[in-house]
């Protein structure tokens, strides 16, 4: 089976999420609101469904792995709710004006969040749409836990390794600088995995992709003018409406790949004169 040790690398993805996430989410857990709690949940799911895939099919229990595989249909809906309802969360301090730090970097948050979004939605696709090819398949599903690396790991690096943030932008800026320098690691090591497999590495070409984007338009967002009245406008939407929205989005996706993936129909035989 390929990706021998996919399972240790989503593990030390989830490391990277608790450890990164300890001082403003794990710490304070009481204090923290509901949709941080809702996206908490979901994504830690979603990494823990991969390690138990990945052991599974290893382990030749492949009837396990399709049992997992279907659990993913209802998860998967719930993953993209979660990631939208912290993109409402910034969206209302940010047209609340809550100070300045959110003023300057609330778009480029959400503009993040929204990237993640599209990534998820190509990925989890194509991992459905080719689920009989186990390298594409297995490609797919792994190379969505590098979407989640860059949020926690900038974290990280802000707390306990300084020095990596070799751009050294000052003010609110240096933190978009160790998101960019996250998404770069992030970035390697896709192209990598990519470099490795060239003839099944399109999912680490598409994450690497996804991540180039998001990186480059956090980056810059707080230099365009346009992404801020776009916030507002987010802002005045109801969450009942972006919400229900999130889980049309994500049910549909995992019904399109399905049917993408479906085997063709086979032509009648033809009957014989």
């Amino acid at each position: 089976m390929p990706y021998k040790y996919g399972h240790y690398f989503v593990g030390f993805v989830l490391v990277v999420i608790l450890t990164g996430f300890w001082a403003s989410y794990f710490a304070p857990i009481r204090e923290v609101p509901l949709a941080f709690h809702v996206h908490a949940f979901t994504a830690t799911s979603w990494l823990l469904l991969l390690i138990a895939q990945s052991v599974a099919i290893h382990r030749r229990a492949n009837a396990l792995h399709r049992i997992m595989g279907k659990a993913s249909f209802a998860l998967f809906p719930l993953l993209i709710l979660g990631f939208t309802m912290i993109i409402n969360v910034s969206a209302g301090r940010y047209a609340a004006r809550e100070g300045d730090f959110i003023a300057f970097v609330g778009p480029a948050f959400g503009i993040g969040m929204a990237v993640a979004i599209a990534a998820y939605l190509v990925l989890f696709h194509g991992a459905l749409k080719h689920r009989r090819n186990v390298r594409l398949h297995a490609g797919y599903m792994l190379a969505t836990p590098l979407i989640l690396f860059e949020s926690p790991f900038s974290r990280l690096m802000d707390a306990a390794f300084p020095w990596m943030n070799v751009i050294g932008s000052a003010g609110p800026r240096g933190l978009l600088d160790t998101i960019v320098v996250s998404d770069t690691l992030a970035i390697v090591f896709a192209l990598g995995l990519y470099a490795m497999d060239r003839r099944h590495g399109a999912p680490w070409l598409i994450a690497a992709a996804f991540m180039a984007l998001q990186a480059a338009l956090m980056w810059f967002a707080p230099d365009i003018a346009a992404f801020g009245p776009m916030f507002d406008a987010y802002a005045r939407i109801p969450d009942p409406v972006t919400l229900l929205a999130a889980l049309a989005v994500g049910a549909a996706t995992g019904w399109l790949g399905w049917q993408a993936g479906r085997a063709p129909a086979r032509k009648p035989v033809a009957a014989a004169a």
